[in-house]
């Protein structure tokens, strides 16, 4: 009886090289980017008592700071999940003269120095500005208040949700609509039950990395914003103000407080996005 020629199965091409070379690599990388630097800011926070933290970090002007940056940034966040996903969903379905031009258009926040973007919306919307001379007497008063930052938010968290949606909306099966058509579904209801479904997680993506973004986006608000103490002062602008006080551990306290709430945002958004995904796939 012939024993059969059992060859062994030739390891898997790889461009990259091995696995414990690349992890390794991956893990230092990210160690002193990323890991060295937020340890270093809980360890300079550490050095504080108890008392004096909670003193710097709940501090009258530090939580309305709190309040305008995180409520600014949400609210400029969920206006560009829905305007976001309009201008990616007519860039995608439509075709029209100039649609190249202003599908770069979209990316101008990403390429667009952000102190340059500061002085432009706060030139528009002052009040002898091109758009706020014609708000002022409404009694509307964007540059130099509260409602100057969710402008300055919402205009640099743009292009996250487009460029999050689009992709998805090229990649959705056009049939899967058709279909719904032809059994007499109406525009809405393929729109709630088909489209709108399938591009649920590539929303809350954007959102997210539009929260993140305006969280801690400094340039192009404080121009706008006027950086008055308990009406439009943001909190990235009060810890630059601490550090120019020396007063370094105040910063780094009011950083971590930043950045752990920033953190468990993002986590609850991101475990939303994973349910959604799992909830799609089982349908």
């Amino acid at each position: 009886m012939s024993v059969p020629n059992l060859k062994p199965r030739a390891a898997p091409y790889r461009v990259m090289p091995g696995f414990g070379l690349t992890l390794g690599f991956t893990i230092l990388y990210l160690a002193l980017i990323v890991l060295i630097p937020l340890s270093a800011v809980f360890l300079k926070t550490f050095t504080m008592t108890w008392e004096a933290f909670w003193s710097a970090v709940t501090s009258e002007r530090v939580m309305a700071s709190y309040r305008l940056t995180f409520g600014a940034s949400l609210i400029g966040a969920f206006i560009n999940v829905i305007f976001g996903g309009i201008v990616a969903w007519v860039l995608v379905r439509y075709s029209f003269p100039g649609k190249r031009f202003i599908d770069a258009l979209v990316d101008l926040p990403f390429a667009l120095p952000t102190a340059v973007a500061g002085i432009t919306l706060t030139a528009l919307y002052a009040n002898n500005g091109w758009i706020g001379q014609y708000l002022d007497p409404l009694g509307i008063k964007v540059a130099f208040s509260p409602l100057g930052v969710v402008v300055a938010l919402t205009f640099i968290g743009l292009p996250f949700v487009v460029r999050t949606v689009q992709p998805v909306l090229e990649e959705a099966e056009r049939e899967l609509e058709e279909a719904a058509a032809s059994l007499g579904a109406s525009s809405f209801q393929t729109f709630s039950r088909v489209v709108f479904p399938s591009i649920v997680p590539a929303l809350l993506t954007g959102f997210a990395l539009a929260f993140a973004r305006a969280t801690g986006e400094y340039g192009s608000v404080i121009f706008i914003a006027g950086n008055l103490p308990l009406v439009s002062e943001i909190t990235p602008l009060f810890i630059i103000t601490k550090l120019e006080q020396y007063d370094y551990t105040g910063a780094t306290a009011i950083a971590v407080v930043m950045l752990v709430v920033s953190f468990l945002l993002l986590l609850a958004i991101n475990l939303l996005q994973a349910w959604t995904r799992r909830r799609a796939g089982k349908k």
